[in-house]
């Protein structure tokens, strides 16, 4: 509105709640409004007007809501000063009454058509007359969606006063009007009820300082009045835009199923900013019941901030303040594909979840295609591009996708497919936002497919290959497929004569991660051709469980130590073995350990604690620190206490080494060429005997007691102390 109005209808309402500037923030009920029209052209002031809601709380009858009706247009004289009362039992009807009055009183003056409201602040408006519409889904008259704050008038010719401070007391004063004030106005309580003479008598206070306005020196136009959105605009943020810090607000406990609209009816009457609801999502994708909302002025914010508390329903809502950064993490896009998905203004999103892999866009659209029997249709808006997948950064399905409807009608005969097949799933349909595309977008497409881990101890190692060398000495056994109950008792019965070329504690059974048996063993023979006679004779035997009826036929392979260590470590062997003893790398059938994140995603290169000769020193080939742990010599380095150390130990856990029961422990020579082994043994218990524990643990190597070295406590496994030496590294054992 940029043309001075004809009429301005000063308008003051009242709850049976708070007054002054905490009006509207206890949720009170509407009680009285008061207004007086004034004729901007000839400086008149129309009669005072006073409408007082009494609910009436009896069962209401069809013939008493036509008394009611009648009873709303008497005229009545009461002790307020108002020259006309009207009386309406709900809202509704005393806002239609009130558009009816101003209209009928506009027009039988008949010397102008435009007239709009002007209040003492954005109170009575904002907070008073489009909540409590909304909590009641009542549709507001034209007239209150536009308004002029007089505060806001009169601080354009006085510009040093503080809008917040201002009052119709100081304006008066300023405009050296002469008026009357009640003596009880200095003593008013703004906690407590209103009474109803204040109320006609601040309409009155202000129609004359209108006037004033309007008069010499001022000639003050009134142009530009305040608007209230009628709706609230979807759109999109980008994770550039500059997003200031006192117009975001955190809205906590909010119903799981409430979108966006349903977070502006609660502030309506204050302007949220275009794309400004994003609902918050938790770890699993789902809604966590909170939403950061971001509103076109820090004035509207600190308004959001006095409906803390208020409710939706049944749930009262929390209200805090957020910054810019909180609402770009959540809303902030940078996709181009999101940003032209949700270029299409005035379309209703609707979320899919658990959708088939293999899903495609044919699919989808055959999915809310009507049935057979079903008249009701919900086309997708745009077909196939209205419709949006959401992907790994690989470009593998999550399963989720979002679909654009045209209208609300067609989104909701949508949602009546909640739960039906597709393929051989259920899908799950949910309305969603704008933002929440872009959160499960970034969500997806930002982060690495695992958590990204601290930096990992093979970084401060020697650069060395995985696989174990080509042609080296096959001297153990690898046992597939046995028996879950299979116990060492099993294993040496089905080996038979080949019992008595075990190594000593050479049988190591592989554990999975819940620590069950995988099915694997490994075991350490004297020599390789004995290991490859076994492998030979005993390949496709079936073995026989004593703890289980069940038996099985196990698969013998002849392997190396440094294969064996490297599945224990983690890594693991192909399927597809040839019984030959010298193979190229290519053919070795081996494959690396687990990787610590996806080739995608590399981890940043931390610096090496320790120099490359120092580090090859200390850490002697993968087999050797497993199988034949060996003393250090004195006078290695360790890592300092503020070195990150990890390592991914992902796949399988060895059980305790094992061996016959007949042979008994062989002591190994005393002298030792090879260099020892770091061994790392996680999970000590807090209450354990300290050295003493590890060195029960680590018996049948040879090792040192002075180079024990506990770095720090943690939980152990007590019945399984050699687990310990080779899974999540926690903690350190020098050996």
């Amino acid at each position: 509105m940029t043309a001075q109005v004809d009429y301005l209808a000063v308008v003051f309402t009242a709850t049976s709640g708070a007054s002054g500037e905490l009006l509207g923030s206890d949720e009170k009920e509407l009680g009285q409004l008061v207004w007086q029209l004034v004729d901007v052209k000839n400086k008149k002031l129309g009669r005072v007007n006073e409408l007082l809601i009494k609910p009436d709380l009896s069962d209401l009858t069809e013939e008493k809501g036509e008394e009611d009706v009648v009873e709303e247009s008497v005229e009545e004289e009461n002790g307020s000063g108002a020259e006309c009362v009207y009386t309406a039992t709900s809202l509704e009807s005393a806002l239609n009454l009130f558009h009816l009055q101003l209209t009928n009183e506009v027009n039988s003056v008949g010397t102008g058509t435009s007239v709009c409201l002007c209040t003492d602040g954005q109170l009575h408006i904002r907070q008073v007359i489009h909540p409590q519409a909304a909590s009641k889904n009542i549709l507001v008259p034209d007239c209150f969606y536009s308004f002029f704050d007089l505060r806001k008038e009169f601080k354009e010719h006085f510009p040093t006063s503080d809008l917040k401070a201002l009052n119709v007391h100081f304006m008066v004063d300023s405009l050296n009007i002469p008026v009357e004030v009640p003596a009880m106005w200095a003593t008013l309580d703004p906690s407590a009820i209103l009474p109803a003479e204040i109320a006609v008598c601040h309409v009155q206070i202000m129609s004359s300082i209108i006037l004033g306005l309007l008069s010499e020196p001022y000639c003050h136009m009134f142009s530009h009045s305040e608007r209230v959105s009628e709706k609230f605009e979807t759109g999109t943020c980008s994770k550039m835009e500059k997003v200031c810090d006192n117009t975001v607000i955190r809205a906590r406990g909010l119903p799981w199923q409430s979108s966006d609209q349903d977070i502006a009816r609660f502030f309506r009457g204050l302007n949220i900013a275009k794309g400004g609801a994003a609902l918050c999502l938790n770890a699993q994708g789902r809604r966590n019941g909170e939403a950061l909302v971001r509103f076109v002025s820090e004035e509207h914010r600190d308004l959001a901030l006095q409906r803390h508390k208020h409710h939706m329903g049944n749930r009262y809502i929390e209200v805090y303040k957020a910054t810019g950064e909180d609402f770009l993490k959540i809303a902030g896009g940078t996709s181009n594909e999101v940003a032209l998905f949700l270029s299409r203004e005035d379309q209703i999103i609707v979320r899919m979840r658990g959708l088939p892999f293999t899903a495609t866009h044919e699919q989808v659209l055959a999915f809310f295609s009507p049935g057979e029997d079903l008249k009701e249709t919900c086309p997708v808006s745009g077909g196939k591009e209205g419709i949006l997948f959401v992907r790994y950064p690989d470009g593998r399905p999550t399963g989720d996708a979002f679909v654009l409807f045209a209208c609300e009608e067609h989104a909701q005969c949508a949602l009546r497919k909640h739960k039906e097949i597709l393929g051989k799933r259920y899908i799950e349909l949910f309305k969603s936002t704008a933002a929440e595309v872009q959160q499960v977008l970034n969500r997806y497409s930002s982060a690495p497919l695992i958590p990204v881990a601290p930096a990992p101890l093979v970084s401060v190692l020697p650069t060395v290959s995985l696989l174990p060398p080509p042609g080296g000495v096959r001297d153990c056994l690898r046992l597939r497929g046995l028996p879950y109950t299979a116990s060492i008792e099993d294993i040496l019965t089905f080996l038979g004569e080949f019992t008595h070329d075990i190594r000593p504690h050479g049988v190591h059974m592989v554990l999975n991660q819940q620590g069950r048996p995988s099915g694997d063993c490994f075991i350490q023979m004297t020599s390789a051709e004995r290991a490859l006679q076994a492998s030979q004779r005993l390949h496709k035997h079936v073995m026989s469980s004593q703890r289980g009826a069940n038996s099985r036929y196990v698969e013998v392979f002849p392997c190396s130590a440094e294969e064996m260590g490297l599945v224990l470590m983690g890594g693991s062997l192909s399927h597809t073995h040839t019984h030959t003893h010298t193979r190229s790398r290519c053919g070795t059938g081996l494959s690396p350990p687990p990787c610590l994140s996806p080739p995608s995603y590399s981890f940043t290169p931390a610096p090496p604690v320790l120099p490359a000769e120092a580090a090859a020193a200390l850490y002697p080939p993968i087999g050797q620190v497993l199988l034949a742990p060996r003393p250090l010599p004195p006078g290695h380095a360790y890592y300092p206490n503020t070195a990150q150390l990890y390592m991914n130990y992902t796949a399988y856990y060895p059980s305790p080494p094992g061996s016959p029961t007949t042979i008994g422990f062989f002591p190994s020579p005393s002298s030792l060429s090879s260099p020892g082994g770091l061994v790392r043994m996680p999970g000590l218990t807090y209450n354990s005997n300290g050295v003493k524990d590890l060195i029960n643990a680590v018996q049948g190597y040879q090792y040192a007691p002075e180079d024990v070295i506990v770095h720090t406590p943690g939980p152990m496994h007590a019945h399984d102390p050699a687990r310990t030496l080779l899974t999540q590294p926690k903690e350190w054992v020098c050996i």
